[in-house]
């Protein structure tokens, strides 16, 4: 009778549980909100608006769009885009049973970003994150700001002009290979620039982050991307207390590269934190730069990662150096293919600017005067960012612009509709003009007045923006530059314009495109 009482009590207690995570819990945040005047979705248990978003993404992603449509929206994230269109520049839609408030309106997305009242946390999925990676951009409060001061060094300009051989080493041997793969001068090639941006970004951040040890680098980034892989698979289900300790399939994997890649990393910080102590060790790499702030941190008196925290910051170099940079290299590659014109003015650019010689390798200084370049890539950044959307949550409630927020809110900010507002760019929103950036960031709006910062946001933005942004272009010019140094680049037939957001904004089905050889 005794276990009998105890097991009732129990159920009732984990009923209880699950009634106010799925139902009393949304009904009250909701309420809420929509009592402050906010409107848009009703709550419907559990699954919230993800039935409709799977239904429109189906239906967004069974067809391509047109050559040269730039309007990406509608396909990329049909959901927000009609929600927007419906209800405005605010409104209330469900992730499972998580309100989430869109906000498209600059200066709002700023004051988020900026986390200037201190109520804002980075809403990443949490139970998820944690298969990728525990590096600082999951991190928050002190926690977050310790791991950025450890961290920054590494990420300087000086440090960064430090890898530009490395950066110029991987791309010569792309354009190498490519030039192998034609029998004949006059031979046009095709090759899908996706895998070979991904492989390009894969080779980088391999170099750039373990120097020497390029071939372990290698082998814990292809870890990863499979681990990447696998978290979409679970980010697609609808996610429910307890299912990541499940004995599935794609669990037990994602477990066992998780600790192949621990022990592959633990033994190269080890060796390299005895060779900074003996002398013997380098710290031109992420890595060696790393350990070197870390370890100066320890000596002041600040405190130091620990190893695992090390680990976490070396699998986030996957993400942050790899993602990013082959998505925009790659976009920027079709857009040129389109746009043909700009095609020949960054060449002229680059050969006026580098030389038409193979064998000369950019520097810093040269990579700077490529202004046209500069120019395609922020307006590539700004039509097909790497990243579509920014989620912030509330963990305590909190005030902004006359609404209050619960605590538990999820806030989202649509970049991929911000870069393609015609309040905002104007009129020509759709249209690939990189002439807009020609002043700089601040004065590319419709505006244009450099007053107020620009809804701009690639990158992200606030204190939390991408410690790697500048690793990131630096990258993208120089492979951009060697690329177009020696080859003309023309859309194949077989591509299909298909932008699609899993993780970052990539071409659905491949990015093909015909390479000839220039003289």
């Amino acid at each position: 009778m005794l276990l009998l009482a105890v097991t009732a009590v129990l159920a009732c207690w984990c009923a209880a549980r699950a009634l106010e995570w799925a139902w009393w819990r949304p009904r009250r945040l909701g309420a809420a909100l929509r009592s402050q005047g906010l409107r848009g979705r009703a709550y419907r248990p559990l699954a919230g608006d993800e039935p409709l978003n799977a239904r429109l993404n189906r239906e967004a992603r069974s067809r391509a769009l047109p050559l040269r449509c730039h309007d990406i929206a509608p396909r990329a994230m049909p959901l927000l885009h009609q929600l927007i269109r419906d209800n405005g520049e605010m409104f209330i839609s469900w992730f499972g049973p998580v309100p989430r408030v869109t906000i498209t309106k600059p200066d709002l997305v700023h004051k988020v970003l900026s986390n200037k009242f201190g109520h804002f946390e980075k809403f990443m999925f949490s139970h998820v994150l944690k298969m990728l990676h525990n590096g600082v951009s999951s991190q928050e409060g002190e926690k977050w700001a310790k791991h950025r001061r450890i961290i920054n060094p590494a990420f300087h300009l000086e440090k960064l002009k430090r890898m530009l051989p490395a950066f110029a080493a991987c791309c010569t041997e792309l354009v190498d290979g490519w030039e192998s793969m034609a029998t004949r001068d006059d031979e046009t090639i095709e090759v899908d620039v996706w895998s070979e941006m991904q492989r390009l970004a894969g080779d980088v951040i391999s170099r750039a982050a373990f120097g020497s040890s390029y071939l372990e680098g290698r082998k814990i980034f292809e870890l990863q991307g499979e681990q990447a892989k696998l978290t979409v698979l679970v980010l697609n289900k609808i996610y429910f207390p307890g299912y990541l300790s499940l004995p599935t399939r794609t669990n037990r994997r994602r477990k066992q590269i998780a600790a192949e890649v621990e022990r592959i990393l633990k033994g190269l910080i080890a060796k390299r934190e005895e060779d900074l102590r003996s002398g013997q060790g380098t710290s031109d790499d992420l890595l060696g730069l790393l350990l070197e702030s870390n370890m100066a941190h320890r000596r002041g008196g600040g405190g130091g990662l620990m190893t695992d925290e090390v680990i976490g910051e070396c699998k986030l170099f996957y993400f942050a150096g790899t993602e990013t940079t082959s998505s925009l290299l790659t976009w920027t590659m079709v857009l040129l293919c389109m746009h043909p014109e700009w095609q020949h003015r960054a060449r002229e650019e680059v050969l006026q600017v580098l030389g038409s010689s193979s064998s000369s390798t950019p520097d810093y200084d040269c990579l700077n005067r490529l202004r046209t370049v500069s120019m395609v890539l922020y307006e590539v950044l700004r039509l097909y960012p790497p990243i579509t959307a920014i989620h912030r949550r509330t963990y305590k409630p909190m005030e902004v612009d006359g609404i209050r927020y619960p605590a538990g809110v999820m806030l989202t900010i649509p970049v991929l509709c911000i870069h393609h507002d015609k309040d905002v760019w104007g009129a020509d929103v759709h249209e690939f003009r990189p002439e807009r950036f020609a002043d700089g960031i601040s004065k590319a709006t419709a505006s244009g007045s450099g007053n107020t910062p620009a809804p701009f946001f690639p990158f992200g933005g606030g204190p939390r923006v991408c410690i790697g942004q500048n690793f990131a272009l630096l990258e993208a010019k120089m492979g951009l530059a060697m690329i177009l140094r020696r080859f003309s680049l023309e859309l194949s037939p077989a591509y299909k314009h298909a932008p699609l957001p899993i993780g970052m904004l990539q071409p659905q089905h491949g990015a093909q495109i015909k390479l000839r050889r220039l003289h």
